[in-house]
């Protein structure tokens, strides 16, 4: 088991008395619950952390579609506008 550090920590008593409710509750001690709710605290925050990343990267790849979207836009327009004027023999206006 990996080494243990003893620490203090200092609430308020409204917190503590719904702490050591949940703790009765589920039949633990402080120490499993403070331990328990940090690696949750920890978990979530690298969760978020992670979903913010993808959100950014799918804010870059929607820019970087768009932009070859109107690339592939702005080439259909001109080989239509070709194709259009070797059917017809005149350029459009």
């Amino acid at each position: 088991m990996a080494e243990t550090k003893r620490i203090m920590v200092s609430l308020p008593d409204s917190l503590l008395k719904e702490v050591d409710f949940i703790v009765s509750m589920e039949k633990k001690n402080r120490s499993e619950f403070v331990k328990e709710a940090m690696k949750f605290y920890l978990r979530e925050k690298r969760r978020m952390e992670v979903s913010e990343k993808l959100k950014d990267g799918y804010l870059e790849m929607s820019n970087i579609n768009l932009a070859l979207a109107e690339i592939g836009f702005d080439q259909d327009m001109k080989e239509l506008n070709m194709y259009e004027i070797n059917l017809t023999g005149c350029e459009k206006m």
